[in-house]
């Protein structure tokens, strides 16, 4: 296969598609948005599991959702895919000034505050405009931590955030012991918030370290449900400490890393 008419011939597939199939023919932007972020989730799910073949196949129906995209564009007159092409072409040149230009650079944390300066003066408002209001909350307070530390708004080390997160869990408890549901929420809020910025101090990506946690937690109870079974019993018919026994058990016979 000569792999450089490839998109050409995905384009022609999608013409097709769009004229002769009458479930392509009858999607929409908005029809099409629940199904592209449940194919970016699928994404997620094989690069955290590095499941290589995987990830060239998701990465296959990502792009054809964005041809998708834009040949509904092209019909309403709005862009084409040379368009969406171009424009990315152009915004990477513009803002790596350092690699198509004369600026200098000493470092990623330097080519993080020359990014986010050409955003300003692209017209955005305000530093944290280009985080979506409908990111989910984890990966959204990571973000902005990411952001604000473009213009110095960070702590110089490991040892104060660690102190905000104690502070944080103690406002937490002292909320919980005056059973003030309304503050206790906030301050579950702040915690989280201030484990996400430890996260970032100690180089772990909290949302890669939480889905591997929920795997583990999977995994783990599976094999507590299987053991249940095998001792012809039922979960719902044991005790905590029951359980607890079978999951120590499971964290006992799994290999040591």
């Amino acid at each position: 296969m000569e792999y450089s008419k490839s998109i050409e011939r995905l384009k022609t597939i999608m013409d097709e598609l769009r004229t002769e199939c009458p479930w392509d023919r009858k999607q929409t932007i908005h029809t099409l948005q629940p199904q592209t972020l449940e194919e970016v989730y699928e994404l997620s799910e094989v690069i955290v599991n590095e499941n290589w073949k995987g990830l060239k196949e998701e990465l296959g129906d990502l792009l054809l959702h964005i041809m998708f995209y834009s040949k509904i564009g092209s019909e309403q007159q709005q862009f084409t895919f040379d368009d969406v092409v171009e424009g990315v072409c152009n915004k990477l040149i513009n803002r790596h000034p350092h690699i198509y230009g004369a600026l200098k650079v000493n470092n990623e944390d330097e080519v993080k505050q020359n990014w986010e300066k050409i955003k300003q003066a692209e017209g955005k408002k305000s530093i944290l405009s280009g985080v979506p209001n409908a990111m989910p909350a984890l990966i959204k307070a990571l973000r902005l931590q990411e952001k604000t530390k473009t213009v110095g708004f960070e702590w110089e080390n490991t040892g104060q955030v660690k102190a905000k997160v104690e502070e944080e869990l103690n406002e937490l408890y002292e909320a919980v012991a005056d059973e003030n549901q309304v503050e206790i929420e906030n301050e579950l809020g702040d915690v989280l918030f201030a484990i996400i910025n430890y996260a970032r101090f100690v180089k772990v990506d909290p949302e890669r370290a939480l889905e591997k946690t929920n795997k583990k937690f999977i995994r783990r109870f599976t094999a507590v449900e299987e053991l249940a079974q095998a001792d012809g019993k039922s979960l719902h018919d044991m005790t905590l400490w029951e359980m607890d026994a079978l999951w120590n058990k499971v964290k006992a016979d799994e290999p040591k890393k």
